[in-house]
């Protein structure tokens, strides 16, 4: 067997990238993301792509975020770990995958590939998600009305909401930036990706009971592939009366409201709740993403 040989792409030879099967459907999935040229990387055998991956950050972003796109050919495993572990970059891969892949042989198979190179290339999975897309044609989800929603232009008092939010949450994201650098890291990581995302800071909203206690917080965002739900959470002393589904759809109407005519959102497979809120709000799953991460030094992983 030929060695294999690993190219970053420019302008000129971007077309390598398409130049292989794609049968987790990740072009559909990715119609709407913009992959920098430079930022994708292929592995060739005897001329032939056996392996492709696409780094992802936003348009001002000097380093990617994430893969988002990795592709290998069955057998071609170590090629395609190669290509992961010879980047530049050692950053989160998501693997986005079709519903009900596992149900599926062929998409089994072919996500098992990848799998298999990950792990080679030294990354873990960190979490499984559920990702889902509500469209018009699902109707909106009715406001319960129990509660009022109010701007808020302190970053302080989200910063306090979300310390308390991930003082006992589900969400694996925040819990391991609890365990790296407390509750502090985890509210500020939040904020700083709302601030990132390109929608305005005004849309940031505070819930409240009619007698004016604060319950928790919706944040209505575009991420750089369109309008999404940014972040529900309810404060602690307040769970267990189903305000999480409020929230969304407060939050869903507010999208909609602004114009979006369909709203992304995501939670962990694990959060069965809030899965649940997302069923009976009218969001189907669109695909699932399995979080692949490098270990970090010292890490009790």
């Amino acid at each position: 067997m030929t060695d294999t040989v690993i190219r970053a792409l420019d302008e000129r030879d971007a077309h390598l990238f398409d130049a292989h099967p794609d049968p987790l459907g990740a072009a559909e999935a990715h119609r709407r993301t913009r992959h920098r040229p430079d930022w994708k990387r292929v592995a060739l055998r005897d001329g032939e792509v056996v392996a492709r991956g696409a780094w992802w950050g936003g348009p001002d972003d000097t380093e990617p975020l994430n893969i988002n796109w990795f592709d290998v050919a069955e057998g071609e495993e170590e090629a395609g770990a190669e290509l992961l572990r010879s980047a530049p970059w050692q950053v989160e891969l998501e693997m986005n995958l079709p519903g009900g892949w596992r149900e599926d042989s062929g998409l089994r198979s072919a996500a098992e590939a990848r799998f298999t190179a990950v792990r080679k290339a030294g990354y873990e999975l960190l979490v499984e998600r559920f990702l889902y897309r509500w469209t018009p044609e699902r109707g909106l989800p009715e406001r319960p009305g129990r509660l009022v929603f109010r701007p808020e232009p302190d970053d302080a008092v989200f910063f306090d909401a979300l310390r308390r939010i991930h003082s006992a949450t589900l969400d694996t994201h925040a819990l391991r930036a609890v365990e790296e650098g407390g509750l502090d890291q985890a509210a500020q990581e939040e904020l700083d990706f709302f601030h990132w995302c390109p929608s305005p800071r005004e849309w940031w909203q505070v819930a409240y009971t009619p007698q004016g206690d604060p319950v928790g917080i919706h944040i209505p965002a575009h991420n750089p592939s369109g309008p999404c739900i940014g972040f529900i959470g309810v404060l602690p002393e307040h769970r267990g009366r189903g305000y999480a589904y409020d929230l969304l759809t407060e939050c869903t109407h507010f999208l909609v409201e602004q114009g979006a005519d369909f709203v992304s959102g995501a939670t962990d497979q694990g959060n069965f709740p809030m899965a649940a809120n997302f069923t009976k709000a009218g969001f189907p799953v669109e695909r699932e993403r399995l979080n692949f991460h490098v270990p970090r030094t010292g890490s009790s992983h």
